[in-house]
């Protein structure tokens, strides 16, 4: 409603939540209309559009010399594209990389990017531009009254609101999007093979999809890397509009030394090559002795591995490089667009074409139409112009005589306005009797024309055959091979760790200060090792040399490094901050090392814990994975293993003393979290370490639990300490005082 104030102006009051949904639908339907998805005519998103139509306003044809970007970009922003200069001059690199647009639609001079960082192009003043050949598809027509012309966003100029494109750019080039709730990734498809396809659906109109997958087998990317999706599954994916697709590159063997020749697409070379280094420093290739970039002009691709013999089987090794490195690479496929009604949708594969095709059949009508009335027009003209050699005298009498020549001349011989203009626009010199005869010749041509024009827009089926022979046309000049081949190939399998790596006893050592060590077998004593000054013994595991190391820190995160890359117990190791990134004023509490599947105790000074399995703990980066949520600010006690849940309890004591054991399997079974009470402290005496949990052992039913204190370790047999048995939660009994100041629990077998 509208409320009339004091100083005479209107209010409009309106509901906060009617006022932001309209925002928030105008902003969305503008980003997906006007910014991020494609138009099925001519495949272009708005700035694309826009940049291209600038550029032929430059006169920046295929024939013209080269313009410094910047000067294109200008236009582009000050007459049609008012956004970002960086963001537009983005989407003008983009059409120009051949490694990026199957056929660009823009030729670049200078450094535009390369196929290892797309982005690495030059600023806009160093580099220089212009259309490419085939950006004629979309302009050629431009001028010959095939689209809609609007306003620019000041209104001082116009512009198209589509490019008349000759072929359907959308399919040919491709384009990804992210709108708001919607997105749209169209891969680039062969030109020729697409225009076989729209003439087979232009001979049988009720062809269906599978005969159209025949024709068109799948995309067709700029790079020659194979498409190892099946064609059932391409099939699948144009029928539903969505999917994905696989590319794998492509190799051969010379002189046992495997050789590299074409990536996926978009794939970075340089960081393939880091992702195999990567592995070869982490010993996860063993069987790799050396790896070479031998890339040059002539083969822009070519990266050679060396295996460490003749004996190593090539095929499994390539396998786990495809399976853990970019060299397979998975394309998303959403055929999100904008049709010809202004909606977007997703659309199949055969409907793209038939409505491409019906787009086209009305730009023809429309080029026709304009053509034929520019060929009455003229014929009009000359009709009149053929009445001055009738009767020229006459006419130049009124020209000289009259005061008003333009009305009596259209009085006199029944002339119109415009034929009357064309004569009074004629000059002397054309007054000659062999002009005469040219406007005659001009006008049989064009009642020739006009009534070709005619006969073809009589029927639909002789703008078919127009249709047919302009992609003809088209598709002889353009069309080219198929440069990413279709082969099916089996599911690529990563090697496993065992496989790769030798499964060796293994001791990993962690000292106080947060360094690392390991140590084949089991036989190490850690305490007997040399330690920095200052430092001392923390925690050791043992376990298997092709197993995680995980470690536990004070704030309960985890990190995990692979074992056998650790350094040797021969030194004093590493700080474990050089291989992770733990949070500042982070100490390392304790290390596991076993199967996946193997469960573990965390547990706070807070005095709650749960049970975990080893692999809930593993971290994929240096940054750690939170796992223990620690209440009142405490740390985390020292982790166990869980040999047994079901016949196992847990022993735990306090600061105080108190001692409580209770069936392991109370306590639940989680992959992160804050967990149960284990024993029951007051929260203020945990925040003022007046009182927390010490430690806690595992404790199978009969073994013996030892307490070790400051002073001495006593030890507890089954029948005494089931003494101390109590409801998880609880406080439970109070130790001897001579055993006050306990250290930490254990568990050992009674003899």
């Amino acid at each position: 409603m509208k409320e009339k104030i004091k100083n005479g102006y209107n209010i409009e009051r309106v509901p906060l939540r009617d006022y932001t949904e309209k925002a928030y639908l105008d902003y969305s339907m503008y980003v997906i209309l006007d910014r991020a998805l494609p138009h099925l005519a001519d495949g272009l998103k708005p700035v694309q559009r826009r940049i291209v139509f600038a550029m032929s306003e430059l006169g920046l044809k295929v024939t013209a010399k080269f313009k410094k970007s910047v000067r294109t970009i200008g236009d582009v922003i000050g007459k049609y594209h008012p956004h970002g200069d960086m963001a537009c001059y983005e989407a003008l690199v983009l059409m120009a990389q051949p490694f990026s647009y199957r056929y660009p639609l823009i030729e670049g001079q200078g450094n535009f990017g390369s196929e290892d960082d797309p982005k690495s192009f030059a600023a806009m003043r160093y580099t220089e531009a212009r259309l490419s050949a085939y950006a004629e598809i979309l302009l050629s027509e431009l001028e010959a009254g095939t689209v809609e012309w609007v306003p620019n966003f000041d209104g001082t100029l116009r512009e198209p609101a589509l490019l008349p494109a000759r072929l359907p750019n959308l399919l040919l080039n491709g384009t990804t999007g992210i709108a708001v709730g919607m997105a749209t990734d169209i891969p680039p498809h062969n030109l020729g093979e697409v225009v076989d396809a729209l003439i087979h659906l232009i001979d049988n109109p009720k062809a269906t999809l599978a005969e159209i997958c025949k024709i068109i087998p799948g995309p067709d990317f700029p790079t020659q890397a194979e498409i190892i999706t099946p064609r059932k599954e391409i099939a699948q994916i144009y029928k539903h509009g969505t999917g994905a697709v696989r590319m794998r590159a492509v190799y051969t063997v010379e002189n046992d030394e495997i050789i590299i020749t074409a990536l996926p697409y978009q794939v970075s070379g340089a960081k393939v090559l880091a992702q195999i280094a990567d592995q070869m420093q982490a010993k996860k290739l063993p069987m790799v002795s050396d790896l070479r970039d031998e890339s040059d002009h002539e083969n822009p691709t070519r990266f050679v591995i060396v295996p460490r013999s003749n004996r190593v089987d090539i095929e499994p090794l390539m396998d786990h490089l495809f399976a853990t490195t970019d060299l397979q690479s998975n394309y998303r496929v959403n055929l999100n667009i904008i049709g010809t009604n202004g909606r977007p949708h997703v659309k199949d594969l055969l409907t793209i074409l038939n409505e491409w095709l019906d787009s086209r059949t009305e730009t023809v009508r429309r080029r026709l139409q304009h053509r034929m009335n520019i060929v009455q027009k003229r014929l009009h003209i000359l009709d009149g112009l053929l009445i001055v050699y009738l009767d020229l005298d006459e006419v130049i009498r009124i020209i000289r005589k009259e005061d008003e020549p333009k009305a009596m001349l259209m009085k006199k011989f029944k002339l119109s306005e415009e034929q009357v203009e064309a004569i009074l626009e004629t000059k002397l010199r054309h007054l000659a009797r062999l002009e005469e005869q040219k406007i005659k010749g001009e006008q049989k041509e064009l009642k020739q024309e006009l009534q070709g024009i005619e006969h073809t827009l009589a029927t639909s089926q002789r703008i078919k055959k127009l249709i047919r022979s302009e992609l003809e046309e088209d598709a002889k000049r353009f069309r080219d091979q198929r440069r990413s081949p279709i082969v099916e190939r089996k599911e690529a399998q990563q090697m496993s760790v065992e496989e790769i790596i030798p499964s060796e006893p293994m001791t990993v050592i962690l000292s106080s200060k947060g360094w690392v060590r390991a140590s084949k077998g089991y036989e190490l004593d850690p305490t007997t090792l040399s330690y920095k000054a200052g430092d001392r013994f923390q925690a050791a595991a043992q376990g298997r040399s092709n197993q995680l190391a995980t470690f536990l820190d004070s704030t309960g995160r985890s990190y995990s490094i692979p074992t056998h890359t650790l350094p040797s117990a021969r030194g004093q190791g590493d700080p474990l901050s050089s291989r992770v990134n733990p949070p500042p004023g982070a100490e390392f509490m304790g290390v596991l090392l076993g199967d996946p599947e193997q469960l573990c105790l965390l547990a706070s000074e807070a005095g709650y814990g749960f049970v975990a399995k080893l692999s809930d703990l593993y971290a994929r980066n240096r940054n750690g994975k939170s796992v223990l949520s620690l209440p009142h600010d405490s740390k985390p006690i020292m982790p166990k293993l869980v040999a047994d849940l079901e016949k196992s309890f847990l022993a735990a004591v306090l600061s105080s003393g108190h001692l409580v054991i209770f069936p392991l399997k109370e306590l639940p079974m989680l992959a992160k979290g804050k967990g149960n009470k284990i024993i029951g402290i007051p929260g203020a005496k945990v925040a003022s370490r007046e009182e927390y949990l010490v430690d806690a052992a595992v404790l199978p039913e009969n073994q013996v639990l030892v307490v070790q204190t400051e002073n001495k370790a006593y030890e507890l047999v089954p029948e005494e300490w089931k003494h101390y048995l109590a409801e998880r939660g609880r406080r439970g009994l109070k130790l001897p005082p001579k055993w006050r100041g306990v250290v930490s629990l254990s568990a050992k077998e009674e003899h």
